[in-house]
């Protein structure tokens, strides 16, 4: 690793970025479509989309089979996730600690992307519990894998955020670029309903056009992730600082910040809701307002779009005044969304004009979950660095990971179980239930956000500013976490 690394020229974090692009897409189908392949919703002429693989009864009572799977997936995802950033950490593979990672695991991530999505059979032949049980291993084992080299390839991928910056300004347009190429991933997944339905117009079956579509999304995303493995010299551009504290240390020392611990719970929360609109909107649009799932797409482009346009207004308004109350009113609007959800299908208005209407009440309190909370957590882990000597970001973002998975898997137990309540066009209490909790969800997140004390941060910030130039630089030999301290 150069010890006075070179600046991140504009192609080559351009490819970075392309890298971010592949992943975003690769794991869309994955994180997103597997409730909508596995439980698919019922169509206003009473049809399904696919046929039953699995048993989609509950089990207990309560819970579902592939609620329990998602959920066993993703916690799988969180665990693993600072103990493969730990073996990046350790790594001295001559190619770089962080491409050695992303060359081994960019081509299996990809391929397992479409295998979570190929069922070795047919549950509808024989629809018993005894008879998905090969479906059910094959779908836990793809799974599993499946997370196992998405985190090889994204922990590693993540922390060459930190390291290709060499100070605040290069890190914030770093993050800005990547988040466009993530948004652009997530926005091109969701033509999976179109390219689907362009598929079956053609004459084949709605199960094999949407493997063939994940199939394309794949070979796209994988060599997308593999260009800044080829093209991107880690031991010329990228710089980083060892913490004094080791893993368990420095694990426990960042979960007693009590403001990290308030922003976690909360933001713990807006991940069950975030995950509850990713999987059900395709629930919402066509089965309580009763439209083609090829609508789905264009509703979260619009929905992009109109993010978008609000990130200066957020950004603007994150700079003007405190990043706590942006954040606030980020919660009530969501549950305002969440509201609308709940209500679509009773209101006389048409169900387009309805949905447009929602997308773009949606976008503001997207917008503002995908700019501030990265923010937050860099203030808290700045102030926590002042404070202790010891900077280490990178654990402050791996439990923030961590905990963004739990959310998740949350998220996909819940859901499901809602969805047992009914999801059908005439029955769909279930689907609205998923909404009606989301909201107390929401406004749980707020009550607890309040308790978050911003003020008391950014003191501890302003002492960065009374320290001599030879201070910080005592404060960043003993550093860790970050790359290229000011």
């Amino acid at each position: 690793m150069s010890e006075t690394p070179e600046k991140l020229p504009l192609w080559k974090l351009v490819i970075f970025a392309l890298g971010q692009l592949g992943w975003s897409l690769a794991s869309y189908g994955v994180s997103n479509l597997v409730m909508y392949f596995y439980m698919p919703p019922e169509t206003a002429s009473a049809t399904r989309i696919f046929p039953p693989f699995i048993f989609e009864g509950t089990v207990l009572g309560i819970l579902t089979i592939i609620g329990i799977i998602n959920f066993g997936s993703r916690f799988f995802d969180a665990v693993t996730n600072p103990l493969l950033a730990s073996w990046s950490d350790r790594s001295r593979a001559r190619i770089g600690r962080r491409r050695f990672f992303m060359a081994l695991s960019a081509i299996p991530f990809s391929i397992l992307s479409v295998l979570v999505f190929i069922p070795l059979k047919h549950f509808h032949e024989n629809p018993t519990l005894a008879a998905s049980w090969g479906n059910i291993v094959w779908l836990t084992l793809t799974i599993l894998g499946f997370y196992f080299f998405f985190v090889m390839y994204t922990a590693p991928y993540n922390a060459l955020i930190s390291e290709l910056g060499h100070n605040p300004k290069e890190r914030l347009v770093i993050s800005a670029v990547i988040a466009v190429t993530w948004s652009l991933g997530f926005a091109v997944g969701n033509f999976v309903y179109d390219f689907q339905t362009l598929f079956e117009r053609s004459g084949i079956d709605s199960t094999t056009a949407f493997q063939i579509v994940e199939a394309i999304f794949a070979g796209a995303a994988m060599i997308l992730m593999l260009l800044p493995v080829v093209f991107l010299d880690e031991r010329r551009y990228a710089a980083y600082a060892v913490s004094n504290e080791g893993t368990w240390q420095a694990l426990k020392s960042s979960l007693r910040n009590r403001n990290f611990s308030i922003f976690l719970g909360s933001e713990l929360l807006y991940n069950v809701c975030q995950t509850i609109i990713q999987m059900g909107i395709v629930y919402y649009v066509v089965t309580l307002l009763r439209l083609d799932k090829e609508v789905t797409s264009f509703l979260m482009m619009l929905m992009f779009i109109f993010s978008f346009v609000f990130y200066p207004m957020i950004t603007g308004a994150a700079a003007r005044w405190e990043k706590k109350k942006v954040l606030v009113w980020g919660f009530a609007l969501l549950s305002v969304l969440f509201v609308l959800f709940a209500l679509m299908g009773l209101v006389p208005v048409p169900g387009m004009a309805y949905a447009i209407v929602t997308v773009i009440v949606a976008a503001l309190p997207i917008a503002i979950f995908t700019i501030v909370p990265n923010a937050v957590v860099a203030d808290i882990a700045e102030a926590d660095g002042i404070e202790t000597g010891n900077f280490k970001a990178g654990m402050f973002f791996g439990v923030r990971s961590f905990e963004s998975n739990l959310g998740v898997s949350i998220a996909n137990i819940l859901f499901p179980s809602l969805l047992a309540l009914g999801m059908s066009v005439e029955h769909p209490v279930g689907i609205r239930m998923s909404a009606i909790v989301s909201v107390g969800i929401c406004l749980g997140a707020m009550a607890l956000f309040f308790l978050y004390d911003e003020k008391k941060v950014l003191r501890t910030l302003a002492k960065k500013e009374k320290l001599s130039s030879g201070e910080l630089e005592s404060i960043g030999g003993s550093a860790g976490g970050t790359a290229g301290r000011p």
